[in-house]
């Protein structure tokens, strides 16, 4: 044992851990350095009834916007660690294109304030399996799995399929999402006796124009599941962009 506690300090030593943003030495794994930590925007309450979507102010209890006012969601709410900026875009391109699968940790660790208390199971965003071939893993899926080892929330990572291949949904309009979607995403043949009266978490990394969300949800509710409740790691709010 005191062998095993000097390489780990040999480890510790050799190899510091360091901010998820920026790549500067902390005091701890999954840690941001100060000047990271001041540039994210934590997201919860007060926050719309139906969609969570964060409010300046406190408008009341059960409060919507205008948008859930005009059409409410087929989700129970979507609720997002960070809003989306500098430091959440490069934690979330670290995991998506540099294969730094720790970075699905420090989201989770981030996530796990906003599970939901009744949780009963974790399905993450599928990705069509051409994605999957081209690179080697889905996002949604590890970090997914970091949620559920932390939580102790049982995870379904194969009860959601993407049977269609979607094209980039940046600059198409509300009905060109909706129609870039529609038909893309199909239930497993035993998901219905899983999904039954259950209250499902849907698992993303970044929550943008929410026509994917949307269209994972009619999938789900439709299979049995009494409620869908969106958790990612950032939210794309009004005046930022993916970029």
């Amino acid at each position: 044992m005191a062998a095993l506690a000097s390489l780990a300090r040999l480890a510790d030593f050799a190899l510091p851990p360091r901010c998820p943003g920026c790549g500067e030495v902390t005091a701890a794994d999954h840690r941001f350095c100060a000047a990271c930590w001041g540039r994210l925007r934590f997201l919860g309450p007060p926050w719309c009834a139906g969609c969570q979507l964060p409010f300046d102010y406190d408008r009341g209890e059960g409060a919507l916007c205008g948008e859930c006012l005009a059409k409410p969601p087929p989700h129970d709410g979507v609720r997002a660690a960070v809003a989306y900026g500098d430091v959440a875009r490069e934690v979330a391109l670290k995991l998506k294109y540099s294969g730094r699968l720790a970075c699905a940790q420090t989201m989770a660790h981030a996530m796990t304030r906003l599970m939901p208390d009744d949780a009963e199971l974790l399905v993450p965003v599928p990705l069509h399996r051409w994605r999957i071939w081209s690179r080697g893993f889905n996002q949604a899926a590890v970090i997914a799995g970091a949620l559920s080892r932390a939580q102790g929330v049982a995870l379904d990572a194969e009860l959601l399929r993407r049977v269609k291949a979607t094209p980039v949904l940046r600059g198409l309009g509300p009905r060109g999402r909706a129609k870039a979607v529609a038909g893309a995403f199909a239930l497993t043949g035993n998901a219905k006796a899983k999904l039954a009266g259950k209250a499902v978490v849907l698992v993303d990394d970044v929550h943008t124009s929410g026509a994917t969300a949307a269209a994972c949800a009619r999938v789900l509710k439709r299979g049995g599941a009494a409620k869908v409740i969106l958790l990612c790691w950032a939210r794309v709010l009004e005046g930022e962009t993916l970029d």
